[in-house]
């Protein structure tokens, strides 16, 4: 008599991004900044001298003004890149469970707030998830986002008895699908609000002393943009590359995108497209940075028109493009 057949363990997928307060209270948004700028990855000064300026300065004064820019771009569903996580771990889970016959269970973690990366382990462990990848939602790579989650994981798995085996996703700033989807984001845009006289690419900044420490994010920047304006057929004066959300008083990644929309404004500028291809969902540093600060900036000084072109967020080809890079990553464990 034969036995019978074990049905196979689901393989796991841990999805993951930057994360977000819990709610816009300036008590939710301090617990949130002290995770966040406590991180030695993302703030890597001396200890002795960068937590007292921390816990004594800024997260005395910082949270409330933070907690303002939270409120106007809060949704009735929660922070924008929760929501959008949601949908786009929903959306991939939703085509591995068609396009793929072992079973896959994606569960959703963020780096710093909730659901936490922890969370998101033991989901995928008391599922029986014995293979996990990790995909942090980071195109480009930098040490301050996706090392960061990878030590975030191995900090969760230290303690277990049997933590499960790993694979990880490092960037995928360069993938046909990624840019493929960018650029039709940026057609179906010119399409339905005409074209601006200047199209910016502004990325998240990092200190210049990141780079030369041996951080590559700086040319993972200029290669998706490059790849996008040959995708869209531009010429190199019909594109900009710009970094925003400097921190501190050190040199950070130039040009800064508040500066040059103040230059263009004065300098007769009337409008300006700007999309922020380092981000795979809408969040504070794009709804409220984007679209307001700098929008600001750019017309009290003398610009008429700067729009924002939104994340690829939960867009089909978005989608679609890194349930495929999941599927390429597993394969042979599936």
């Amino acid at each position: 008599m034969m036995g019978s057949r074990r049905a196979p363990r689901p393989i796991g997928v841990l999805f993951t991004n930057l994360g977000t307060p819990d709610d816009t209270s300036v008590s939710a948004v301090r617990r949130y900044l002290a995770e966040f700028l406590s991180d030695r990855r993302v703030v890597d000064l001396n200890r002795a001298l960068w937590l007292p300026i921390l816990y004594g300065i800024i997260l005395t004064f910082r949270p409330k003004n933070s907690a303002e820019g939270y409120r106007s771009v809060w949704t009735d569903e929660g922070s924008p890149l929760l929501v959008y996580a949601k949908r786009q771990a929903a959306g991939i889970q939703k085509r591995l469970d068609t396009e793929v016959e072992r079973p896959v269970q994606v569960a959703l973690g963020m780096r710093y707030g909730n659901p936490s990366i922890e969370s998101g382990l033991r989901e995928l462990d008391a599922a029986g998830c014995k293979q996990v990848l990790v995909c942090p939602a980071y195109p480009q790579y930098s040490a301050t986002t996706v090392a960061t989650t990878f030590d975030k994981v191995s900090e969760v798995l230290a303690d277990w008895a049997e933590p499960p085996a790993l694979r990880q996703i490092n960037r995928y700033y360069d993938e046909p699908g990624y840019i493929a989807a960018l650029a039709n984001s940026v057609r179906e845009h010119w399409a339905e609000h005409g074209r601006a006289e200047r199209l910016v690419m502004s990325f998240h900044g990092i200190p210049k002393r990141y780079v030369k420490q041996g951080d590559p994010y700086p040319r993972d920047c200029g290669v998706t943009a490059q790849l996008l304006a040959d995708e869209l057929g531009l010429g190199r004066d019909e594109y900009k590359v710009c970094f925003q959300s400097r921190f501190g008083r050190e040199p950070w990644l130039q040009p800064y995108l508040d500066e040059t929309m103040k230059a263009w404004g004065a300098r007769g500028v009337k409008t300006v497209d700007v999309m922020c291809p380092g981000f795979s969902a809408d969040c504070l540093e794009t709804l409220e940075e984007i679209k307001e600060e700098n929008r600001g900036y750019f017309e009290e000084a003398g610009g008429e028109s700067l729009r924002y072109i939104p994340a690829l967020n939960d867009r089909d080809d978005h989608i679609d493009f890194l349930t495929g890079l999941i599927k390429r990553e597993l394969s042979g464990w599936l």
